[in-house]
């Protein structure tokens, strides 16, 4: 089991999240690719920051929308997604060769993913882009009841899966998140780090309602922009590394 970051979403003179803090205590960054956040000298920098750390680099594609940092969904075409999910990804590892990165996985961000969890040709349309690019990537998804299903699907586009879960919210019945706008959808650090240990040690979530959801877990995800999350990285891992015996 891996952990993961969104990094990389300051913008110009704009500054989100604590990528430095971070940085040294995860496995993969998630970056973004300018689309809802970042920049071409943020990402360059953070890139770099991956590299330091010897951290996993992923592209974090979203839907066009800097003001709402890419938290409100597009009614977008298929054609279109896949378009613009290239575009980003295409960005994204033309700065991390010249930097000698390599990329090797995709995590949709914000309304993108959301929509990608409940939307299947939003899903496919993303599988569509990993699957036409000239190199191999893998898609992270949110670990749900369903994840057996999309690794199928997956498959089918000769596309990995990477399933997560989520340290730092709140699990409705279905799998999916609690939305932001309920006002107990982000977990506290007290919270986040006995979810953490119940997903290491018993392979679920408690939801909302009290209900233990069984998820078949890759990488779990801190939010860079969540103070608390960042505050707690270093239990986190520690957590993580027992569960993999190190």
């Amino acid at each position: 089991m891996k952990l993961n970051c969104d990094l990389g979403e300051s913008f110009g003179s704009w500054t989100m999240g604590l990528d430095e803090q971070v940085m040294p205590y995860i496995d993969q960054a998630n970056i973004a690719c300018g689309f809802h956040a970042g920049d071409p000298l943020v990402m360059q920098k953070t890139l770099l920051l991956a590299k330091q750390h010897n951290v996993c680099v992923g592209a974090h594609p979203s839907y066009p929308d800097l003001v709402g940092f890419g938290r409100r969904s597009m009614n977008c075409s298929s054609e279109e997604i896949v378009a613009m999910v290239l575009y980003q990804i295409a960005a994204m590892d033309g700065v991390a060769k010249s930097l000698g990165i390599e990329i090797s996985y995709v995590k949709p961000h914000g309304a993108l993913y959301n929509d990608m969890m409940v939307n299947n040709p939003v899903r496919l349309a993303i599988l569509t882009a990993l699957s036409s690019y000239p190199k191999k990537l893998a898609l992270m998804l949110q670990a749900t009841p369903e994840i057996d299903q999309h690794r199928a699907e997956a498959k089918n586009y000769d596309v990995e899966i990477i399933s997560e879960a989520f340290a730092d919210r709140c699990y409705l019945d279905n799998g999916k998140l609690t939305p932001r706008s309920e006002s107990h959808a982000v977990h506290n650090k007290e919270q986040m780090l006995e979810q953490v240990k119940q997903i290491t040690e018993q392979g679920t979530v408690t939801t909302s309602s009290g209900k233990q959801l069984v998820l078949t877990v890759d990488s779990i995800c801190v939010h860079g922009d969540n103070l608390a999350g960042v505050q707690a990285i270093s239990e986190i891992q520690q957590l993580i590394k027992k569960h993999n015996g190190q």
